[in-house]
Order: C-alpha cells, then structure tokens, then sequence
C-alpha cells in the first residue's frame, strides 16, 4: 500500500451533517458512524485517499471526536504514519488559532499556516457522510484538464428526504458550473453536490484568508455561490456506488442495500481494498441449530438463534431461541432468548431482553440508543 502523490493532500471534515442523524452521533461524529458490518463512514473516503496516493491528510473535528481518534488512532491502517505527512487530527482549541469552527470558512481558517507550509500543488476536500469507493486521481486529472479554479463532484441524484434543508445542487453547461442552489427542494433528479472539491493549494489559502477578513462562513454560499462569473468552478460526475446516510431511515436502508451482492461488490471492488481498525475478534461462533439467511455478519459474533435479511457487527450474540429480521444491530449488541427484533437499529452495547418483542416497520424502524437494555 505504500503509494505517495505529491500532488494532492486532503482534508476531510468529520463533523459535516451531524445534525442529520441526531440519535447516531449523540456521541460520535458523523464520520465515526458505524457502516457495513465493521467500518466507520470516514473509513470509505479516507482509504480512498490512500489508495489514490495521497499520503497527507488532516481531519478537521469539531465535537464528539473521542470516538473517531480512538478508531483512527495513529492512522498505521491506512499507512498514515509517517515523518512527513501521514494523519494530522485538528481539534478544537488545540492552538490559539483553532477554535470551535461555525463553518467550512472557519474550519479552514485553522488549517492556513498549515497549508502554507505544505508542498502538495493541490487539496481535496471532503465531508463523511457518504460511503463510496473512488480514485482520486481521475478527479485530478479532469481538474487539470479543464484549467478550473475549483472542481466540485456531484451524482445524479433525487435529493434525499433528509437533505431538503442541508443540500447544494448545481446547474451546469458545458461542464461549468453556472448556479450552485442551496437547499434545493425540486423533485426528480438533480445533479447534487457530494461535498467533495479539489482547488489549488495556493488558491485556498488566498481564498481563506480573503473571506475571514470579511466575516464569511461558508466556502459554498459565501465563496463559490457569488463568484461563479469570476471563477471557473467545473463539475465532474460522479458515477459510480454511493451510500448517503441523509437521516435514520436511509441510514437503515444504505446497510440494508448492501445485503445485495452487486452493491457489496460495487463499494468494495477487490482492487481497491477499504481499510479499518484492526480488531483481533475470534471468528463468529455458529450453533448447530441456528439459522442465518442473507445476513452480513462480521467477526466476534455468537449465532445461536436465526437470523435473517441482518446486518450484523462485531461481537453480536443472539441466543437460543432468539429471532432478529430487517436489523443493523450494532457492535455488542445482545439479544437475548426468546427475543423477537424486526426493523430495528441498535447502538453499541444495546441488550434486548429475554422473551422481548421489538418491531418498527421499513420505513420506521425503532433506534435504540447506546448502551440502552429494553
């Protein structure tokens, strides 16, 4: 895995979105959020990176970031540590000059005396709250190609429920970006921004600079949206898998996409491996007389009653006797015997008691909190 691409370093904002799914970052970011069986959302658009040859990476937090450096830690799964470069963790209030940022503007006021310092001709921004699996340097490449100023990605896409009031889409011609809307609420399919951008190193830290003299806050509104005419803002398609977490349903939903072997295969293509924490978990344990169907099921986990149509992650034990269906239990959850859970989502360390009947629907399913025994 050891790549190097001097020309690009990353910054990724993990705290992007929180507000969206309220319930699952009670304690964690929106990019600590559990995905997949066993990885975090950071994990998707961080191996990404690496696997793109980008070597440098800052994580620009904002709150509830324990969880995300105890998953990151010095960045040795992603071959982050390193002499130069390698993972840089920005919290809040670490220097004088970091403070509890309000917007992208802000975020990246912190972070100027860093890239001025750096070598990288360009950096590439990111939010966390949609999985995908992509190699950067295409991006690079069309960015370069095209002589823009900023390169923004975006899908063709209907605007998830959950976005209507936390959403950029983007009018386009010839490639050019010639409207960004904020908040757009128009039915079918838009081309919506993935809050990734690529601009030159340079050029971010004159535009930072310029827009916190002038009390600005957001690099999309307040940047990009009023300079469309001064500046070559591109677009560059993004067509390939994506998992957006939008609110608690699509959360439930994107995991249970995955269940679908097409999807799995699209978001983990053999060639493009996506990194996380190493745990040293013993296989999963099956009695003799469970039943699993169609379910992902990660290390760790004791199966001894059925289970169906489940995403499972590390360390699950459903007992004897136990029926789960339409779940995503998350790590350490435990269902005790008897229980019967269907559309249901659980936090880490939830235990769902004996003889216990749990039930949302598809497009409800019940949430229970970490930690939380019902």
């Amino acid at each position: 895995m050891v790549k190097s691409n001097t020309d690009a370093l990353g910054i990724i904002f993990p705290n992007a979105h929180d507000s969206l799914v309220q319930e699952l970052v009670a304690e964690r970011t929106m990019a600590s959020v559990p995905f997949g069986g066993r990885y975090r959302l950071i994990d998707f658009v961080l191996s990404s990176m690496v696997n793109s040859g980008i070597s440098n990476v800052s994580i620009v937090v904002k709150q509830n970031y324990h969880s995300l450096m105890d998953h990151l830690g010095s960045g040795r799964e992603w071959d982050l540590t390193r002499k130069r470069g390698g993972l840089n963790l920005v919290p809040p209030y670490a220097e004088a000059n970091v403070k509890l940022y309000r917007g992208r503007v802000e975020a990246l006021a912190s972070l100027v005396e860093f890239l001025e310092d750096q070598k990288e001709e360009f950096v590439i921004m990111s939010d966390s709250d949609v999985a995908f699996n992509f190699d950067f340097n295409e991006l690079i490449a069309a960015h370069v190609a095209s002589q823009a100023d900023v390169t923004l990605m975006y899908q063709r896409s209907a605007i998830p429920q959950g976005l209507k009031e936390d959403n950029y889409t983007l009018k386009l011609q010839d490639g050019r970006v010639t409207e960004l809307l904020t908040n757009d609420y128009r039915p079918g399919v838009q081309n919506l921004s993935m809050n990734v951008y690529i601009i030159q190193r340079e050029s971010l830290v004159a535009m930072i600079k310029d827009a916190s003299i002038r009390g600005l806050l957001y690099f999309e509104k307040d940047i990009l949206a009023r300079n469309l005419e001064l500046l070559n803002v591109q677009g560059f398609e993004y067509t390939g898998y994506t998992a957006r977490i939008a609110d608690r349903k699509s959360y439930f939903e994107e995991n249970m996409r995955l269940l679908d072997p097409k999807n799995l295969d699209a978001l983990f293509p053999e060639d493009k491996p996506i990194y996380t924490k190493v745990h040293d978990n013993a296989p999963t344990r099956y009695a003799m007389d469970c039943q699993v169907k169609n379910s992902m099921v990660a290390d760790g986990c004791i199966i001894e009653g059925e289970v169906e149509d489940c995403v499972l992650f590390r360390g699950v034990k459903v007992k004897k006797g136990a029926k789960v269906k339409n779940c995503v239990l998350m790590q350490n959850t435990v269902v005790e015997a008897g229980a019967e859970v269907e559309y249901a989502v659980t936090d880490k360390n939830v235990k769902i008691t004996a003889d216990k009947k749990l039930s949302g629907t598809d497009t409800f399913p019940v949430y229970v909190a970490k930690g939380h025994t019902v």
